[in-house]
């Protein structure tokens, strides 16, 4: 059976907080996930409910609309309690809310700014993106070429993102752009909102996995941004992505470890029920043996993610450290999901079982957010080599 042993990164609130998120998702989004995956794209209502039930981006000040929460254990149950159950296109959404896109908005903005969008962004009646990749630059954020050019007060924005998430249904969408050749002080992040003229969104990308999750296309001809929507100085844009990094990866870790466990939880009901040769398959010796492997793997990564939630929720999570919570935990939910999907036999093939979409989901997880070779550069490169 699997380590029940209390975890000691979180406290009894957390744990308080854990049952209000497992009821949201019960709720409002089992009854709906099977519709957003047909229809390629989650509801709005995803976003109103889940700030109505305090789910979005914690640390939002009270006189914002926010509960002033400085501790991103509560964003981590999110993430933990959406990959257990499977539920990895909502799941992503709304962490690119409270993981990925929210601490530019908490952290880079003057107080007018955060007048402007925290009450929107916290109730959920805004959703937020950020554009960095480009149809000619992946990783690589020196080769971003979407230019913004100041004109006055104003900047014109030109250029073309790709695989954006949340792009349909984002009203904030957070753009990495080139106003200098300099290689690290060259860019700068400007918040390009609905409705501007020239911003136009193109398709809803047709992915492999991950079907109710809007990740789109996005095209900027000329969209006159002002001056007050820039975020920070201008040339900071590179340094103020780099920062956010270890924790749109730890969220990514935290993510995958409970993706695995969900999976494996549901193969091991599976293998308990499913006979074959007169006896139940996980009572196979290479039954066991794997899911032996298996748990035994889950649980090491569990223990390491926890220790770098820990870490992060104290200020001390090194980039290294993220990167390699990132590589190991997303390469081993694929593991998982693939062999807890040769487990269920012809069944597993099947798209009617939870297996066949945790594979196809967890595919992505070593590409995006950084993929499992840049997570080993950054890795290797701390190691002086």
């Amino acid at each position: 059976m699997p380590d029940t042993t209390p975890r000691s990164v979180y406290d009894e609130d957390h744990e308080i907080f854990r049952g209000t998120v497992k009821a949201f998702i019960d709720k409002e989004v089992t009854p709906n996930d099977a519709r957003w995956e047909r229809d390629h794209i989650v509801d709005r209502e995803l976003f109103t409910r889940a700030g109505d039930s305090g789910l979005l981006m914690f640390g939002t000040p009270e006189q914002y609309g926010g509960a002033g929460i400085d501790d991103w254990r509560f964003s981590a149950i999110v993430d933990e309690e959406f990959g257990r159950a499977g539920y990895a296109s909502a799941g992503l959404s709304l962490a690119l809310q409270n993981d990925v896109v929210g601490p530019y908005f908490l952290d880079l903005t003057t107080d007018k700014q955060k007048q402007r969008w925290l009450p929107g962004l916290t109730s959920g009646e805004l959703v937020s993106a950020i554009a960095m990749t480009e149809p000619g630059t992946g990783s690589d954020l020196s080769g971003i070429s979407t230019r913004a050019v100041r004109e006055g007060d104003d900047y014109l924005i030109t250029g073309a993102k790709t695989f954006i998430s949340n792009g349909q249904n984002a009203d904030l969408v957070v753009v990495a752009t080139r106003t200098s050749e300099d290689k690290h002080r060259g860019l700068t992040l400007f918040v390009v909102e609905r409705g501007m003229p020239g911003f136009e969104r193109g398709r809803n990308l047709d992915k492999l996995g991950l079907h109710g999750q809007d990740t789109s296309e996005l095209h900027f001809e000329s969209v006159r941004v002002p001056l007050a929507n820039r975020l920070g100085d201008e040339g900071q844009g590179f340094f103020q992505l780099v920062r956010n990094l270890p924790q749109e990866r730890l969220s990514l870790a935290v993510t995958a470890v409970s993706a695995a466990e969900g999976v494996l939880a549901r193969t091991m009901d599976y293998v308990r029920d499913r006979k074959a040769f007169g006896q139940p398959i996980g009572t196979f010796q290479n039954s066991r043996f794997l899911l032996a492997e298996l748990h035994t793997e889950v649980d090491i990564a569990r223990v390491f993610v926890d220790n770098c939630v820990s870490l992060h929720s104290r200020g001390e999570l090194n980039a290294a450290r993220a990167a390699k919570a990132k590589y190991w935990c997303s390469e081993l939910q694929m593991r998982v999901a693939d062999r807890c999907l040769q487990l269920h036999g012809g069944y597993g093939y099947m798209r009617e079982y939870p297996v066949s979409r945790a594979f196809v989901d967890a595919r992505i997880q070593t590409i995006y957010g950084g993929t499992t070779e840049i997570m080993k550069e950054i890795i290797g490169r701390d190691l002086g080599l």
